[in-house]
């Protein structure tokens, strides 16, 4: 008897063991944001918008108990790169999500790409990603990084101004943008001015704007920079001769401190707090019970970034090792978007719709962006084409 009972006691250990460890089995991301310094409201946003989702499905995704670990990039690549490390062999993530900014990405990418995790980027979008360096495991719930701005240059184009001046980071975001809007804008450009990333004093730049006499100026200015430029725009007086355009310097993240020195500016969009669809209405008035803020896109697509993650792993029927079922899970996409129109591109970027908005007052003192008009249609980025994955 006591050797029967020997014999039977590593498998009932076994078993036990293996119990536990399905018990203890949980999904771990990893939030890599900007959540210091003048940009740190973008990752805020971010980081609020896919927890709320993580929350909105009962603390799981795909029905597996989620595990949310959040880490400040602190908006310096090399201090991303030892933190992304840290996410990916100490915590052992099964997805990162993140970055805000293209130069943290250019830096993160490989490090997660070449690990046993998937990248899932809720802003950052560069072109290069978007084309020959495309990959399996990287995923994009915003856009290819030139779109938003190219809604500013088919508009600025179908207004017919003649001359637009230019101004962005000089970063590759800012190259980026500018490059989407000469896209489809043909008049002259007065002038194409790139600033360090971060700067806040604009004083040389609005010279230069005055004495070119554009019919429009065009700008990225994302965070902080964005603050400061809209008010210094307003207060040297040329908001009322030369007409504001930009994306992503007058949203839900700068306006709460832009405020009426922003109303009626035109940006470049995928999407609007006042978008029409049930999904993003309930979306709205949960982030805005929660945080006592407005979401913006930042919010937004990081909120489809954890539906995104969510879909896939319940299409993989929650086994987090089958890489290759979730992989087909993300480029499926099978999740209703808070944008609505909205589907997953060959080289894991979106195909969406795109608008322009404007800045607005709400009766309730707040200020949020705004839908216009539809600016383009089930928009496939330019760099597409030369992604080599199947379709």
């Amino acid at each position: 008897m006591f050797a029967k009972t020997k014999m039977l006691l590593p498998a009932a250990l076994l078993a036990l063991s293996s119990g536990a460890l399905m018990a203890q089995e949980k999904v771990k991301v990893g939030i890599m944001v900007t959540l210091s310094g003048p940009s740190a409201v973008l990752g805020q946003q971010a980081r609020d918008g896919f927890n709320l989702a993580v929350k909105t499905l009962g603390g799981k995704l795909g029905g597996v108990d989620a595990e949310v670990i959040v880490v400040d990039d602190e908006l310096k690549p090399d201090v991303a790169v030892g933190k992304v490390k840290g996410l990916l062999e100490r915590d052992q993530v099964n997805f990162v999500v993140g970055p805000i900014f293209s130069n943290v990405l250019q830096a993160i990418h490989k490090p997660v790409i070449d690990s046993n995790a998937f990248l899932i980027s809720p802003n950052a979008g560069t072109s290069n990603f978007a084309g020959a360096q495309c990959s399996p495991n990287f995923y994009v719930t915003s856009y290819q990084n030139d779109q938003n701005h190219e809604v500013l240059g088919k508009y600025a184009q179908d207004k017919g101004y003649k001359k637009l001046f230019l101004m962005a980071p000089n970063y590759q975001a800012g190259r980026d943008a500018l490059a989407g809007v000469k896209r489809h804008f043909k008049g002259e450009i007065a002038a194409e001015v790139y600033t360090p990333l971060g700067q806040l004093d604009f004083s040389a730049e609005l010279a230069q704007i005055a004495a070119a006499k554009p019919d429009a100026l065009f700008t990225f200015m994302p965070g902080g920079m964005g603050v400061n430029l809209v008010r210094q725009y307003r207060q040297a007086g040329l908001a009322d001769a030369i007409p504001f355009l930009s994306a992503f310097t007058v949203d839900e993240s700068t306006l709460p401190a832009q405020k009426e020195a922003a109303v009626g500016f035109f940006g470049g969009a995928n999407w609007a707090p006042d978008m029409k669809n049930p999904q993003s209405e309930a979306f709205v008035k949960a982030y805005e019970a929660a945080y006592n803020s407005v979401p913006g896109t930042y919010a937004m697509q990081a909120y489809d970034a954890a539906m995104l993650i969510d879909a896939a792993i319940r299409s993989a029927g929650g086994k987090l090792g089958d890489r290759n079922a979730i992989r087909a899970g993300l480029r499926k996409a099978d999740f209703k978007s808070l944008r609505g129109n909205f589907k997953m591109g060959h080289n894991g970027y979106p195909i969406q719709d795109f608008y322009l908005v404007q800045a607005v007052p709400r009766p309730d003192g707040k200020f949020q962006t705004s839908i216009r008009q539809k600016i383009f249609e089930n928009y496939v980025d330019v760099y597409a084409k030369d992604c080599k994955q199947p379709n």
